[in-house]
C-alpha cells in the first residue's frame, strides 16, 4: 500500500510502518499546499493519507478522493506520541477505504 503522511507528523514514523510504501508530504515537495489541493496530489500516487488534523474529515468531501484516509489521535505529533498507534495504524491500513476516512487512537 502507498501511505502519505502529512507534514506535521514526525517523520521517523515513516520507518515504524512495515510493509508499505511510505512517504512524508516534504518528501513529495508538497509542505504548505492546502488540504484540499494536497488531497488531490495525493489521491493521484497514493492509497491512503494519514494526518492528525482532526477536522480535516469535517473540512474536505472525501468522497471526491480515490484514497483513503486515516486520521491518528495522539496526545502529541512527536514520535514518542505517535508510536503507540503504530500497530492500531497497520491494522486500519489493512480495511481502509477510498473516499472514507477511519480515526486511530489509543
Amino acid at each position: 500500500m502507498r501511505v502519505l503522511l502529512d507534514e506535521c507528523i514526525d517523520r521517523r514514523l515513516v520507518g515504524s510502518i512495515t510493509g508499505h510504501e511510505v512517504r512524508t508530504v516534504p518528501q513529495m515537495g508538497w509542505a504548505a499546499i492546502e488540504n484540499g489541493k494536497l488531497l488531490t496530489l495525493a489521491a493521484k500516487e497514493f492509497d491512503v493519507f494519514v494526518p492528525v488534523d482532526r477536522n480535516l474529515t469535517f473540512q474536505q468531501n472525501l468522497p471526491l478522493f480515490d484514497m483513503a484516509v486515516v486520521v491518528l489521535h495522539a496526545p502529541t505529533n512527536r514520535l514518542e506520541g505517535l508510536l503507540p498507534l503504530v500497530p492500531k495504524l497497520l491494522q486500519a491500513l489493512t480495511i481502509a477505504k477510498r473516499g472514507e476516512a477511519l480515526r486511530v487512537s489509543i
